[in-house]
């Protein structure tokens, strides 16, 4: 099969990569649509110390094999990414995705979806509805939105409450519209107003505000009691300690290859800020909001490439001001 690996010599495109062979209650799935992320592009850049194998963990697919589970066969699904031993203590609690010994479908110990299959276990697949309610290019988005939604999972939001958004990429603009729906009062912070333009356009409840006039003096005299930092940068976390109020919390939502080099403990001690880590999250919800349409995804996305061209489309999606490029797999 086709595939499209991060190697030692960085990202390559292979036309005779071994077809995965399930074992029972594994699922081998055909790829139908694969969307490219942030996390992708910061492994090719070294972070999680050297994944090598096929990228990519945001997919559409059919299932093609499923041995002892023929019912699944023919369903298009989605999948989580994260596959835990299921036998330690962590998996014991339902904490799988947090098991020392895990794989993580494109980003640890598993090939992921740049390629024209893939291995799952059943457990983690989630039928979708009819193409009709959730075509493929939306429900491509269905993991991101997710990962999204965790933060409504890990912290309680109010409309009495002012959040503010550090980030308009890809996942800032989901973390944007599923923050919208708890009616807080909300402020997206990004350097490219033409990507906060595209949250103006969907007619959300909230305001933008580029850093690109470097004028963050309104926003300090107003401190909010939620930041969630989706910079995908280092700098997010600094500018989130400057904006989060005494006794507020921030959420940190990005990866990036590298560490925090300004990290001043005293001051979270001090200021009594809960510090929050937030990675993936809840698939259910985030299939039916993007059914019915309340989170939107056409906007974010900048174009599509048959995943022949897989090498160009990681080249434009690591540009800056890029929102979501999309992987054609099946021909």
């Amino acid at each position: 099969m086709r595939a499209l690996l991060l190697t030692d010599s960085g990202p390559l495109l292979k036309q005779d990569y071994p077809i995965p062979v399930p074992q029972h209650g594994q699922a081998l799935i055909r790829v139908t649509l694969a969307g490219i992320c942030s996390t992708d592009l910061q492994l090719i850049a070294g972070y999680k110390g050297g994944y090598r194998g096929v990228l990519g963990h945001e997919f559409v697919g059919v299932v093609e094999h499923a041995p002892g589970n023929e019912g699944w066969e023919g369903k298009r699904v989605v999948g989580e990414l994260n596959v835990g031993c299921g036998n330690c203590a962590l998996c014991r609690r339902g904490l799988g995705k947090h098991c020392r010994s895990r794989q993580s479908l494109g980003i640890i110990g598993l090939d992921g979806a740049f390629a024209d299959y893939l291995l799952l276990p059943v457990a983690n697949l989630h039928a979708l509805p009819a193409a009709s309610l959730l075509p493929d290019e939306v429900a491509v988005f269905v993991e991101p939105t997710a990962a999204a939604l965790q933060i409504r999972e890990q912290v309680a939001i109010s409309p009495a409450q002012r959040v503010y958004v550090l980030g308009s990429g890809r996942l800032g603009l989901l973390v944007a519209q599923a923050l919208a729906l708890t009616g807080c009062d909300l402020t997206v912070i990004g350097r490219t107003s033409t990507k906060l333009d595209h949250l103006t356009t969907m007619g959300l409840p909230l305001k933008t505000h580029s850093t690109a006039t470097m004028d963050l003096q309104p926003l300090l005299d107003q401190p909010a009691d939620i930041v969630v930092d989706v910079t995908g940068a280092p700098a997010g976390f600094t500018l989130a300690r400057t904006l989060v109020r005494p006794g507020g919390t921030i959420v940190l939502k990005s990866t990036f290859a590298g560490t925090l080099s300004d990290f001043d403990v005293s001051r979270l001690v001090v200021d009594e800020i809960s510090l929050v880590g937030s990675r993936c999250g809840p698939f259910a919800p985030a299939i039916r909001l993007l059914s019915s349409g309340l989170i939107q995804t056409q906007p974010l996305i900048h174009a599509r490439y048959p995943l022949a061209e897989g090498l160009t489309a990681l080249d434009v999606a690591a540009q800056p001001g890029v929102l979501k490029v999309l992987l054609e797999i099946a021909n």
